[in-house]
């Protein structure tokens, strides 16, 4: 579920196909997430999940697996 919705964001905000964002799928080298487009899907990912990611969290995140699994413990 969690990645479902990652992945829905994600697509959408970056205007890539769903089946391309997988847990594996890089920030930086598979989307071309420049650190302006990282802040704005953080701001985004913190609104859909009702989550705070810290600025020095947020830095460590560099795929959607590393998103996937620092969110998903925090979803209820």
């Amino acid at each position: 579920m969690v990645l479902e919705k990652i992945r829905e964001v994600v697509s959408k905000k970056f205007k890539v196909s769903p089946e391309k964002v997988n847990a594996s799928t890089r920030l930086r080298e598979d989307l071309n997430v420049d650190s302006l487009d990282a802040v704005e899907l953080i701001m985004e990912l913190e609104d859909t999940f009702k989550v705070k990611i810290a600025d020095d969290e947020a830095q460590k995140l560099k795929t959607i697996g590393d998103i996937v699994n620092f969110i998903k413990p925090k979803v209820k």
